[in-house]
């Protein structure tokens, strides 16, 4: 018991040992303070050691993109390959428009009705003229019918029955008059009626006869001909009314809305004030050139298929393919020019007709061996006996380049610098390597 009584601490030495609480908070904030100083101290040692300097972010691009092959550049306007101006081929008053300028159209699609009812009417005419020729056609080529040559047949046997009568008349008017009985006079008029019924009795005959064989082959073929002459009529009148539905010729965009409704349209061309010889106008804006005018003494440089890189001044970041499609057979003689159209491929909704654009025309064989190694353009001001300081860490380092052709886009940088890094544009003299540097601030 007297050893476990020597080993239980005695609180009032311990708490008397501890030193009291507020003098240990002040001894904790003392050691913070101090270590900010430190800090502070550092911080500011640090950075006025660091020399202030301009810094610019290098860029690359490929070689292809920075046209190394480029052998002309052309200036001129893109256009439409095909614009249309769709026209009516009839005459009317609109009474329908369906489109506006911008709208795409498919091919087919209807975008303008004008008034039809005169184009009705004449061809409902045409149809009827039709319909009466073709019943008279089958009427020939069925031939007589049987109550036809009955009938016929019926009027003969009483025109002969009529001759006989006359003939007994005329037999005892000519005794009588021959024994003095009757007047010479009677004996004439027997006569004359004998005749008039036997000229009957012939052409009786005649008729039934006709009627018998049916109408003349000739008869029957000028029947067929009117009919095919009618039902061209109909076929005209037909188309007529057809062409009051003016239909897009192709798929395209609208670009003019030429007409409003209750315009007069007529087949050609009269005058802003007068009637429209065309409804709207359309292309297919992804067929689109761009139209440049070559100067004869670069025109040697070029040649059909010749490939370029097509860019406007709108969307200059925006790079599109292309070639010469067309070259014109002849020159201007008072611009000393010679018309090319280069064919835009995969053109987008960027572009626009009548938009000014730009074409390099490149050497495929040039471009095809720079393709792969990037193309760095620094400031001059950033070359300095053959060398540049990138900023790493804080540091100036020193970095041998090989500079090439000089533009008034910068230095071109043939080897050292692969882009990406930030470069001291403008090292002071007395800038060394491994110098502490911080950008100055804009």
């Amino acid at each position: 018991m007297a050893d476990l009584e020597d080993l239980r601490i005695d609180r009032q030495v311990r708490d008397s040992a501890r030193p009291p609480r507020r003098t240990g908070r002040w001894i904790v904030a003392a050691g913070v303070v101090l270590a900010l100083l430190a800090a502070g101290a550092f911080a500011y040692r640090s950075l006025s050691a660091a020399v202030e300097v301009d810094t610019v972010r290098v860029a690359a691009a490929n070689a292809a993109s920075a046209a190394p092959g480029t052998i002309l550049n052309a200036t001129g306007y893109i256009v439409a390959a095909h614009k249309i101006e769709v026209g009516s081929k009839v005459m009317g008053k609109v009474a329908w428009i369906g489109v506006d300028k911008g709208d795409r159209v498919k091919e087919g699609q209807v975008i303008v009705r004008l008034e039809d009812e005169e184009y009705r009417a004449q061809l409902e005419q045409a149809r009827g003229q039709f319909a009466n020729l073709q019943a008279r056609l089958l009427e020939l080529e069925h031939g007589s019918r049987p109550q036809e040559i009955a009938g016929a047949k019926a009027d003969l046997e009483q025109a002969r029955a009529d001759q006989i009568d006359a003939r007994i008349t005329l037999q005892r008017t000519r005794q009588l008059t021959d024994q003095k009985i009757m007047a010479p006079q009677t004996l004439d008029d027997a006569q004359a009626k004998y005749d008039a019924a036997a000229a009957r009795v012939a052409s009786l005959d005649e008729r039934f006869r006709l009627t018998q064989l049916g109408p003349r082959q000739e008869e029957i073929d000028a029947a067929r001909g009117q009919v095919l002459q009618a039902k061209g009529t109909v076929d005209f009148y037909q188309n007529q009314l057809d062409n009051t539905v003016i239909k897009a010729p192709v798929t395209g965009t609208i670009l003019e809305r030429e007409v409003e409704k209750g315009e007069f349209v007529t087949t050609s061309f009269v005058g802003d004030r007068g009637a429209k010889g065309y409804v709207v106008s359309l292309a297919d804006l992804n067929d689109l050139e761009v139209e440049l005018d070559i100067s004869q003494n670069d025109f040697a440089k070029l040649a059909h298929d010749q490939r370029g890189w097509v860019t406007t001044d709108a969307y200059p970041d925006r790079r599109y393919d292309g070639y010469i499609r067309q070259i014109s057979p002849e020159a201007n003689r008072q611009k000393a020019t010679v018309q090319v159209k280069v064919k835009i491929l995969n053109p987008d909704a960027y572009l626009r007709p009548d938009m000014n654009a730009t074409v390099a025309f490149y050497s495929e064989e040039k471009t095809a061996a720079a393709a792969a190694k990037p193309v760095v353009v620094v400031p001059p001001s950033a070359v300095r006996d053959g060398a540049v300081f990138v900023v790493l860490d804080g540091h100036a380092v020193r970095r041998p380049v090989k500079a090439g052709a000089a533009s008034s886009q910068g230095v071109r940088i043939e080897d050292g610098l692969i882009g990406g890094e930030d470069l001291i544009a403008n090292p002071p003299a007395e800038l060394k390597d491994g110098d502490r540097v911080r950008a100055r601030k804009a």
